[in-house]
C-alpha cells in the first residue's frame, strides 16, 4: 500500500492492518535450539557441549557421543528497535521517516504475533524512552500498537547507549531490527552492532530515508534548518548538488560495508515505497 493512502488514516493499528492484509507471512522454524519438548535431530558432541544433552541409549549402542537437539518453544524472538530521535521527524512527501518507521513497526509486530512469536519494542532518542518487552501473549499486540501510537520524534541520538541497552535487556537469542536514518556517529554505531553479535543476536539494519535525502532536487535559494541543534544553512541547493550526493553515496557505501563486514543484514528503504514490499523484502527472507 502506498505512503500516500496510508497517510490519510489516523489510527496507527489501522494503517498497519492495511500493510498486512496485503503481505503473506509463512510459518518458519528456529536456527536455534533450547530446552522444550520436541526433539529434533542428534548432533556429534564436541568439547565445551553440555553433557546434560548427550543421548546415552545412542552412545550404548554406537560407543561415540551424540547431542540431542530441540527446537525451541517460541520460534523467532523479534526486537523492534525504532529511532525517535528528532531527525526522523524529516519528510517531504506523504509520510515522515517516523511516520514509515512507526508503521512498519507496527506492521512487522502483527505479523510476528500472528505465527505465535514474540515481539517487543524499544524506541529510542538519546535515551530508551519506551519499552516494551518480547512476548506473544493475546494482548500484546494492543500493548505495542498504544505505545507506538502515543510516541512523537524528538531529542538528539545516543545509539551505542541505546544499543547497550538493548542488548543487556534481551537473556536469549533474538533478531534485532533496527529501523533509523543513521544519522549518528558511525563508530558509536557499529560498536552497538557488533556488540549485538557478539552476543549471538541476529542484526537486521533498516536505513529509512526520504527521497529528497537521497536525490536532493531542491532549486532556488533556500533556507535549510537542522535538526537535532545541526544548525541554520540559507544556499542555493543546486550548488551544492553534486557535493552533496557524493557525500550521502559515500554514507552509504560505507553502511553498506561495515554492515557487510559484521553479518549484519542492511536493507536500504525509502519513504515512497510501498510499506507491504518493504515488509516483503525484509521478513518473507528472513522469517521462512
Amino acid at each position: 500500500m502506498r505512503p500516500e493512502e496510508l497517510a490519510r488514516i489516523a489510527r496507527l493499528e489501522l494503517r498497519a492492518r492495511q500493510v498486512v492484509e496485503g503481505f503473506v507471512s509463512g510459518l518458519h522454524r528456529s536456527p536455534y535450539f533450547g530446552q522444550s519438548l520436541e526433539f529434533v535431530q542428534h548432533r556429534e558432541y564436541v568439547a565445551g557441549d553440555d553433557l546434560r544433552r548427550i543421548d546415552w541409549k545412542l552412545w550404548s549402542r554406537s560407543d561415540r557421543y551424540y547431542l540431542k537437539q530441540f527446537e525451541e518453544d517460541t520460534n523467532v524472538r523479534v526486537m523492534l528497535v525504532l529511532d525517535g530521535s528528532e531527525s526522523m521527524q524529516f519528510g517531504s512527501g506523504a509520510m515522515s521517516k517516523f511516520a514509515y518507521a512507526q508503521t512498519v513497526a507496527a506492521a512487522m509486530s502483527m505479523l510476528v504475533l500472528k505465527q505465535h512469536d514474540s515481539v517487543g519494542v524499544s524506541l529510542f532518542d538519546s535515551a530508551i524512552r519506551s519499552q516494551i518487552p518480547a512476548s506473544s501473549r493475546n494482548n500484546h499486540l494492543q500493548t505495542i500498537l498504544n505505545g507506538l501510537q502515543v510516541q512523537t520524534a524528538g531529542g538528539k541520538t545516543d545509539i551505542l547507549g541505546v544499543l547497550r541497552r538493548v542488548s543487556e535487556s534481551l537473556n536469549r537469542r533474538s533478531i534485532v531490527i533496527l529501523l533509523s536514518d543513521l544519522f549518528c556517529p558511525r563508530e558509536d554505531l557499529f560498536k552497538g552492532l557488533q556488540m549485538m553479535r557478539q552476543r549471538g543476536h541476529e542484526v537486521i539494519t533498516l536505513l529509512v530515508l526520504d527521497d529528497e535525502e537521497l536525490e536532493f532536487r531542491y532549486s532556488g535559494t533556500m533556507r535549510f534548518e537542522g535538526l537535532e541543534d545541526a544548525g541554520k544553512l540559507t544556499c542555493d541547493p543546486a550548488a551544492l548538488r553534486t557535493g552533496y550526493l557524493a557525500a550521502m553515496e559515500k554514507f552509504l557505501d560505507a553502511v553498506r560495508r561495515r554492515c557487510a563486514g559484521s553479518g549484519i543484514d542492511y536493507k536500504l528503504i525509502r519513504t515512497s515505497d510501498n510499506l507491504d514490499a518493504a515488509l516483503a523484502q525484509v521478513l518473507m527472507r528472513r522469517m521462512k
